[in-house]
């Protein structure tokens, strides 16, 4: 007699077969990285927060390596080895990734896709939503939830209202993490030009400064002081810490900026309704998203080309994925009313590539599907 969970890894590898003969009919060729990888890329792009939850070791170079956590940058780094790289490309993956999660098996199964060097950024987004919705059919599961957001509209939103540098970046970083803003926003209205603070001569001498002169300072100081970091704390991490206090002793964050970004970041609802709502505010408000706006609504038309029910799919202008290298387009596809942990996610990360060496930009847009979590769904429903 075949034991269940026999029987479920049987289940979960066939689905898992006609899910890379679905994407290979799309013209996704299947790329298989090395299961061991340089630390490095994973630690710079995502944090490291992820350091607890990676596999790591040391060879003798005392080069850090570890199990690959997830499969996007390891295709990525393969694609920029070849003789591919800067052209279009795209591949399909299956594979097993490593990572602590807490009580779940720290080894799983990952398939997805990547594009790469794609120009026509709107079709190719739709496309990869379209391929993503493929995948959950594959295993039986259409009753799903679409959420989408676009990372690139808030970037174009916080640089229209050309903020402080430091504040965009801090809040940048926050809607990337998916830390609530509201804290930072409410903060950042608060002067504190009344405020002592033990390091008053430091925050004199950047006030004003750029990060590049806030850094050169700061560095020069923990030299003459011997160290390195403080608090486990980087050079870099302390001096923009300095920087953003010189910044707020100089004046509150601006309440008509605080009331747009609230505005913003309120729209929420079908993709052709958020669009509309958009535009209201450009205008409203005189500040030129429209390049961002224009690039949105392309890709619905593209979405609605490849036969999604945009009327059914979510948008939210605060919807994030909590990952700096994300660029634009998001999405995440939810089992309907089991909706915690996403089926199928991905988005666009243009800026990945020269992140990874890439001597110019390479547009990038992918998603990963949790296999084991598709195929236990997919018997449920067909139970």
């Amino acid at each position: 007699m075949t034991a269940p969970a026999t029987q479920n890894a049987a289940g979960s590898a066939a689905w898992a077969d006609t899910l890379l003969l679905s994407f290979a009919q799309a013209g996704y060729v299947r790329a298989e990285p090395a299961i061991l990888q340089p630390a490095e890329p994973f630690l710079d792009l995502s944090g490291e927060d992820i350091r607890k939850s990676l596999y790591l070791t040391t060879d003798l170079t005392g080069e850090e390596l570890c199990l690959r956590p997830d499969l996007t940058i390891p295709v990525a780094r393969d694609y920029l080895a070849s003789g591919q790289a800067g052209q279009p490309a795209g591949f399909s993956y299956l594979g097993p990734v490593f990572r602590y999660r807490g009580g779940r098996p720290s080894e799983f199964l990952q398939a997805g896709i990547e594009s790469f060097g794609r120009q026509d950024r709107a079709a190719a987004d739709a496309e990869m939503l379209a391929l993503a919705l493929e995948a959950t059919s594959a295993f039986g599961v259409n009753d799903v939830e679409i959420r989408t957001g676009d990372v690139a509209l808030f970037n174009a939103l916080i640089d229209a209202l050309d903020l402080f540098p430091v504040w965009r970046r801090r809040l940048i970083k926050d809607f990337n993490r998916k830390i609530s803003l509201e804290q930072d926003l409410e903060r950042l209205t608060v002067a504190t030009s009344a405020t002592r603070n033990e390091y008053e001569g430091v925050l004199a001498a950047l006030a004003g400064s750029d990060r590049k002169a806030a850094l050169a300072l700061v560095t020069d100081l923990m030299s003459i002081a011997g160290t390195t970091n403080v608090g486990g704390r980087t050079t870099a991490e302390i001096a923009d810490r300095f920087l953003e206090q010189s910044t707020l002793k100089g004046g509150a964050l601006p309440r008509e900026a605080l009331n747009v970004l609230k505005r913003f970041l309120a729209i929420s609802g079908n993709p052709d309704d958020a669009v509309a709502e958009l535009r209201a505010l450009a205008a409203e408000t005189r500040l030129n998203i429209n390049a961002a706006i224009d690039q949105l609504e392309s890709r619905v038309g593209f979405m609605a080309a490849r036969g999604i029910d945009v009327k059914e799919t979510r948008f939210s202008t605060s919807f994030g994925r909590g990952l700096d290298y994300y660029t634009g387009f998001e999405f995440e596809v939810h089992h309907r009313g089991n909706g915690v942990e996403p089926l199928v996610a991905g988005g666009r990360y243009d800026g990945l590539m020269t992140q990874l060496g890439a001597t110019s930009p390479i547009p990038a847009v992918g998603f990963s599907v949790w296999v084991d979590a598709l195929a236990r769904i997919g018997r449920k429903v067909g139970a």
